[in-house]
C-alpha cells in the first residue's frame, strides 16, 4: 500500500535515529536524512505546520507515482539502467508480480553489491545517486497523488518529536529549526485562548473542535523532547500548562486513567478510555509516560505516582498481549531499572550535551544549560561547565568530560 501517513513517517524517523545511535549503521542515517527531506519537500506547510497523508494512487492506480517498469528505465537510464536495476532489484516480469511492474527495493547492503559489480563503494553510490536523481527528476513529471492537507495536533506532536530526535542523534540546524517553527505553529495556530488544544488546522483556519487526549498527549511529549535538546524551560512550561488541562477536562479518578474525550466535548453515551497500543502508541500510555518524565524533570511526585498508578492498572495485561501494552512496557523498564537524571550545566552545556547524545542512553533525561529554575539544577549552576549524573535526585560528584560520565552511568 503507498499512502504516505505522516504519523507513520514521524515514528520511523525516531526509530531509525535511535538505531544509528546504538548501531551506527549509515543505512538508518540516511533514512533519517532522506524522510526529513521529504517530509520537508511534501508535507510542510508554508505557516510550519505538517500534512497528514499522501494519497496511494494517481490516476486512480494504486503506486502509480512510484512504480517502474525495466523499459521506462532503460529510456531514463541509458546504460546506467543495468546497475541501477541491480542495486533495486528490478526486474523485466516486475517485482511487484500482481500488477507486473517494479518497486524499488534494496535487498542487499552496498559493500556487498560493489563486491559483486568490482566497484568501490564510493564509486557505486556515487553511480546510484546520479540515477535516483534522474528518476526523479522523470516522476516529478508525473500526475501527484493527492495530499490530505489538514494539519493535525496530535500527528504534528509525532513529527515534532521526531525532528527533535533527529536533532537529537544528528545536530543539524535544519532539524532543530523546523522542530522551532513547528512548535511556534502549534502555539500559534492550534491552541485557543483558554489554553486548550484545536484538533485540526487549514491554511483558511482552524477547523477542528475540541482535541481528543491523543492531541495532548503527542504534543506534550513533543514539547519535553525539545526541551531536551534546547534546554529552553518554556517548552516544559507548556508541556506543563497542557498536562495540567489534562488533568482537568480528561482524568477519570474512578479508573486512574484518561477519557479520550474531555468534559468540555459534547456528551457521548459512554466515556472510553484508550489504553491498547497500536499502530501508534495508546494516548493514556503516551501520558503515563510524559507524566513520569514531568515529575522527574519538575520534582513533582504528584505526577510519578499518577504514572505509577496508570501502570500498575494496565501491568496485568502486558504479559497476555505484549505487543498491544509496547509503549506501557517502556515505561515498565524505566520503573524497573530506574533512570538517570544527567544535568550539564556551564558555557559547554550544548557541546556536552551533543557529546553525550552519541551514546545510546535509553532511560534517562537530560537538562541543564547556563541557567534554569528547575530543582535539580539547583546549585549546579557557574561558569564552569559540569556535569551531573543523578538517579531519584541524588547525584554523583560532577565531572567534566563526558567519558567519566559514562563511567558513572556504567
Amino acid at each position: 500500500h503507498f499512502e504516505k501517513m505522516l504519523y507513520d513517517n514521524a515514528q520511523l524517523v525516531s526509530l531509525y535515529a535511535e538505531a544509528y545511535q546504538f548501531s551506527k549503521n549509515p543505512l538508518y542515517k540516511d533514512v533519517v536524512f532522506e524522510t526529513l527531506e521529504w517530509v520537508k519537500r511534501e508535507m510542510t506547510s508554508p505557516e510550519g505546520g505538517f500534512y497528514s497523508a499522501l494519497d496511494a494512487d494517481s490516476e486512480g492506480v494504486e503506486g502509480k507515482f512510484y512504480t517502474y517498469s525495466k523499459e521506462e528505465l532503460k529510456h531514463i537510464l541509458g546504460d546506467d539502467e543495468e546497475l541501477f536495476s541491480i542495486y533495486f532489484n528490478v526486474t523485466d516480469q516486475g517485482n511487484w508480480h500482481e500488477e507486473h511492474t517494479n518497486v524499488f527495493l534494496r535487498k542487499q547492503d552496498d559493500e556487498t553489491i560493489a563486491g559483486m559489480l568490482g566497484l568501490s563503494v564510493p564509486k557505486l553510490q556515487e553511480d546510484i545517486r546520479k540515477a535516483k536523481e534522474k528518476v526523479f527528476n522523470h516522476r516529478s513529471t508525473r500526475i501527484r497523488p493527492g495530499l490530505d492537507n489538514k494539519i493535525l495536533a496530535a500527528w504534528n506532536g509525532l513529527m515534532l518529536k521526531a525532528y527533535s530526535d533527529a536533532y537529537r542523534v544528528f545536530p543539524e540546524a535544519e532539524f532543530l529549526n523546523t522542530a522551532l517553527a513547528n512548535a511556534r505553529f502549534i502555539l500559534d495556530n492550534l491552541m485557543d485562548d483558554s489554553g486548550a488544544l484545536i484538533r485540526s488546522f487549514k491554511s483558511s483556519g482552524s477547523i477542528g473542535n475540541t482535541a481528543f487526549l491523543d492531541d495532548y498527549a503527542f504534543v506534550i511529549e513533543a514539547f519535553i523532547s525539545l526541551y531536551e535538546v534546547t534546554f529552553d524551560e518554556m517548552w516544559l512550561s507548556e508541556a506543563k500548562k497542557l498536562s495540567g488541562y489534562a488533568l482537568e477536562n480528561f482524568y477519570d479518578q474512578t479508573s486512574g486513567l484518561y477519557y479520550y474525550t474531555s468534559a468540555k466535548d459534547k456528551q457521548l453515551i459512554a466515556r472510553k478510555h484508550e489504553i491498547t497500543d497500536n499502530v501508534i502508541p495508546s494516548s493514556n500510555s503516551v501520558m503515563a509516560n510524559n507524566l513520569y518524565k514531568l515529575g522527574h524533570f519538575q520534582d513533582d511526585d504528584d505526577d510519578i505516582k499518577r504514572a505509577r498508578q496508570m501502570l500498575q492498572n494496565v501491568f496485568p495485561q502486558i504479559k497476555s498481549y505484549g505487543s498491544a501494552y509496547s509503549n506501557w512496557a517502556n515505561l515498565l523498564l524505566n520503573e524497573v531499572k530506574g533512570i538517570y537524571e544527567i544535568a550539564i550545566t556551564g558555557p559547554e552545556a550544548e557541546s556536552k550535551r551533543e557529546e553525550l547524545e552519541k551514546f545510546y542512553i535509553p532511560n534517562k533525561i537530560i537538562l541543564g544549560g547556563v541557567s534554569g529554575t528547575l530543582s535539580l539544577l539547583k546549585d549546579k549552576l557557574g561558569d564552569k561547565t559540569r556535569i551531573f549524573v543523578c538517579q531519584n535526585r541524588t547525584c554523583l560528584l560532577p565531572v567534566t568530560e563526558i567519558t567519566e560520565a559514562l563511567k558513572q552511568i556504567n
